[in-house]
């Protein structure tokens, strides 16, 4: 059995950033999918002023967030590769319940695997900003108008923030799972809480995976 060494992976920001987003989220699919009528928890009106000052609560994290990425240089961690796509593929699928290593270890320089920065990408890129304009689009409605935004339909704009709200959310029960998937089921939890991650001493980083297609200054 290879030896667990301790190594600092997380910054207090993104584990506040981690958690601040993980709580929003949660409470905007809660106060979300009970505007839609699906159950009522706070009640209908309680809901539409939780969700609307929710929403662009979550606007100004994300604003503040990409600020961090670009300064601090973190946006590398998530620039997307497919060397060793399909090892960690295999992985999840298979060999983590053989009790295979992790073919891309976890380090500094290299943070996520190649399928976590695709799918990190994705969401941060595309998804996320997405939800956030479409909300914001329904919560200015009335002011469309005056944004000259007229030629825009309310069903559309509220259709695709439905779609990625379910989409959130299936990442959101993936993730979760996800989390189980360490040296012990709480190992990534506790990583995310105390910045300190658990590694296997003799593993070792690629080149691909310190400089994954950009030159460090």
């Amino acid at each position: 059995m290879k030896k667990l060494v301790n190594i600092y992976l997380y910054t207090r920001y993104e584990r506040f950033w981690h958690w601040l987003q993980s709580l929003l989220i949660i409470l905007l699919l809660i106060s979300g999918f009970e505007i839609y009528d699906q159950y009522s928890f706070f009640g209908f009106e309680k809901a539409v002023n939780l969700h609307n000052i929710l929403g662009l609560s979550w606007l100004v994290a994300f604003a503040f967030f990409v600020f961090w990425v670009f300064t601090t240089g973190e946006w590398r961690q998530y620039v997307p590769t497919t060397k060793k796509m399909f090892q960690v593929i295999r992985y999840y699928s298979y060999g983590i319940f053989k009790g295979e290593s992790h073919p891309v270890p976890k380090r500094k320089e290299a943070k996520h695997n190649p399928l976590q920065r695709i799918t990190y990408l994705s969401l941060a890129a595309f998804l996320l900003p997405l939800q956030m304009l479409t909300g914001f689009l329904y919560w200015g409605y009335n002011s469309w108008q005056a944004w000259k935004l007229d030629s825009l339909s309310l069903v559309f704009i509220a259709v695709i923030h439905v779609i990625g709200a379910f989409a959130i959310l299936i990442f959101l029960i993936v993730h979760i799972y996800m989390t189980t998937t360490g040296h012990s089921v709480f190992s990534h939890i506790k990583a995310m809480i105390t910045g300190w991650e658990e590694i296997e001493e003799s593993e070792k980083v690629e080149e691909w995976e310190k400089k994954p297609f950009y030159k460090q200054s």
